[in-house]
């Protein structure tokens, strides 16, 4: 390799054909390059791509095992807000990019680079989500971001010019025509997009659903767990079938993500509306993320006041657009993740759970500090409560709806079926 002359580059790199031809590429510019790898729980072979990149012409390959963080230091944060980007994603992909960005500036530091740089598409969100992190952490930093540099992307239209690109430089890559689509993954999901699936009415192939289990082929019987909560945060999972339990934040969420595939939970096919301005097609698989925020959900009904609940989804359903726009490094976080987390000091207790071919199925739940009064919402009488009580919120509501009633009709031509 000839002597950089540019200056050094640090690469978040993955192994795949893109950010692999991506090093080649800055390496022939006259760039030094230091990669780096994060671990966010993806399945990958770590050593074989440190050493692939090291083939290329990096300098130095970093690879840092950052999943705790990410399940203790966003997921879990994620879980409290009941975080669901336009009401159906649980922004597996979003959440990883602060984790990924926060590690990538430090080893730049350390490594005195000029530049950090990654392989994010032109289209796509997660350049918004790099660079915003980039530079809410190192103002001073420079980017390059490959495609959305002319001198690159005209030289690499296809996939097929990257291929070509690959074999020159003697770089091994794994594709197949069979599975014609891209992924993102980490321990959270994983995600499936392009290819075939920008028909939207094109159903994804069975083979193409890699972590879960199809709900028709689940088994046949049931397993229950119970989910206990301190602060709104997972603090242990019980199985009652088998007796495990398991207490740390890390092996916990890995242990729901296990019952989550095995029990075809988590699997999602949407149409979504990207920060940059269009719409994209995308299949999710987020099993235990989805066992976990159905638990929270539930808890908070048992230990939730009712307007600080009503206040705070207010709050979350501006934080997920807020975490899949890229604004993790943001004010605006800040200042609604620190109300999330002043609601969650009553969210304590216990849920219980059924998994059974795709379903979440609650079937219980105590806390004791629980603002539910059996005493006072039993139908019984003698349970303290006055039904008389009730004359005046009904009267002032009755108002209300027969109002309605009334312009309903006059809209639509009759009431209520």
């Amino acid at each position: 390799m000839s002597h950089a002359t540019k200056g050094k580059v640090c690469l978040a790199y993955s192994g795949g054909l893109d950010t692999s031809c991506i090093l080649a590429w800055l390496l022939e510019e006259g760039y030094d390059v230091v990669c780096y790898m994060a671990n966010i729980g993806q399945e990958e072979d770590f050593e074989a791509a440190r050493v692939k990149a090291l083939k290329i012409g990096a300098s130095k390959v970093y690879i840092e095992d950052l999943r705790k963080e990410f399940v203790e230091g966003v997921v879990f944060s994620a879980v409290q807000a009941n975080c669901l980007y336009e009401g159906v994603y649980l922004l597996g992909t979003s959440l990883a990019r602060p984790v990924i960005t926060k590690t990538q500036i430090r080893i730049a530091q350390l490594e005195g680079c000029d530049f950090v740089s990654h392989g994010c598409t032109g289209k796509g969100n997660d350049q918004v989500r790099f660079e915003l992190g980039y530079y809410a952490l190192q103002p001073s930093i420079k980017v390059i971001a490959p495609w959305r540099i002319p001198a690159f992307f005209e030289r690499f239209a296809g996939r097929s010019a990257l291929l070509e690109y690959a074999a020159q430089k003697n770089i091994p890559v794994f594709q197949t025509a069979a599975k014609p689509w891209s992924t993102d993954e980490n321990l959270y999901h994983i995600s499936y997009e392009a290819g075939i699936l920008e028909d939207p009415d094109v159903t994804p192939p069975k083979d193409m659903w890699k972590l879960i289990t199809d709900p028709e082929e689940a088994p046949n019987s049931a397993e229950r767990i119970a989910i206990y909560f301190e602060g709104g945060k997972p603090v242990k999972v019980f199985n009652k079938d088998d007796g495990k339990a398991v207490t740390d934040g890390l092996e916990l969420f890995l242990y729901l993500n296990q019952l989550g595939r095995k029990h075809g939970v988590g699997r999602i096919d949407i149409v979504e509306n990207r920060y940059i301005g269009i719409k994209s097609r995308g299949c999710y698989e987020t099993p235990g993320g989805t066992i976990l925020r159905a638990a929270h959900v539930d808890i908070e009904g048992l230990t939730l006041d009712r307007e600080v609940r009503r206040l705070r989804d207010q709050f979350s359903q501006r934080l997920a657009e807020i975490l899949y726009n890229g604004f993790w490094f943001s004010p605006e976080r800040e200042f609604i993740m620190a109300s999330v987390e002043q609601s969650q000091k009553t969210v304590s207790g216990t849920v219980n759970l059924k998994l059974y071919k795709g379903n979440v199925i609650i079937e219980g739940r105590s806390s004791p500090i629980s603002l539910y009064d059996d005493k006072i919402a039993s139908m019984d009488i003698a349970g303290g409560f006055n039904p008389q009580d009730s004359d005046g919120f009904i009267k002032i509501n009755a108002i209300r709806l027969k109002a309605y009633v009334a312009q309903k009709k006059k809209v639509t031509g009759s009431g209520f079926e």
